[in-house]
């Protein structure tokens, strides 16, 4: 029903039942794991009205599981990206697999989904820093290095008066620095390979 994938590693289809409705994958060497992808395999859906919650589980200090809630599967939204490097030192949450006696290593964390009413899901509040961001790396860098560039470039901004006039130099008018910037974000945002053509 589920499979759950790590860069680098097999994908995983044989989820681990621990109970009617939930179901653990094991992450060995969890430590070096940045991003997890949940996914249904499409061999069977979920019954109507039903769908699953995520959890990320590592072991704490003391060796027991803390559990956090990373979000959701459904039938409309079979698979998601969860970022987990941040939340292996995060609180734990409130989540259903707390009277399950699961076999467990010290350096193994576990992927839980719990299957749950789509109501259910609409009321729970993941773990904020485990959504993925939409927006791909390279349009996230090109952004990064214009907000950087204008701030560089404004922070050297004096007024007419404040020149000193120098011949061998050139001065760029501030209002023009602006309007490139402006017109670079507009059409990053139309389509993040315009640069291209």
């Amino acid at each position: 029903m589920f499979g759950c994938l790590v860069a680098g590693r097999l994908v995983q289809t044989a989820a681990q039942q621990v109970a009617e409705d939930k179901f653990v994958f094991d992450l060995p060497d969890y430590e070096n794991i940045n991003h997890v992808v949940v996914f249904m395999l499409g061999t069977i859906p979920f019954p109507e009205g039903m769908g699953g919650s995520v959890y990320f589980s590592y072991p704490d200090s003391s060796g027991m599981p803390v559990w956090q809630l990373l979000g959701f599967v459904t039938n409309g939204k079979p698979s998601a990206i969860f970022k987990i490097s941040g939340l292996k030192s995060g609180e734990g949450s409130q989540h259903p697999f707390g009277a399950m006696n699961i076999v467990r290593t010290p350096s193994v964390a576990q992927i839980g989904i719990s299957v749950e009413l789509l109501d259910s899901l609409a009321q729970q509040t993941p773990v904020g820093n485990a959504a993925v961001s939409s927006v791909d790396s390279f349009t996230q860098f090109t952004q990064k290095m214009l907000d950087n560039f204008y701030n560089f470039a404004s922070s050297f901004a004096i007024s007419q008066a404040q020149m000193t006039p120098n011949p061998s130099e050139m001065f760029i008018p501030a209002n023009v620095v602006l309007k490139w910037y402006e017109n670079f974000q507009r059409r990053l945002a139309q389509n993040p390979l315009f640069w291209k053509t």
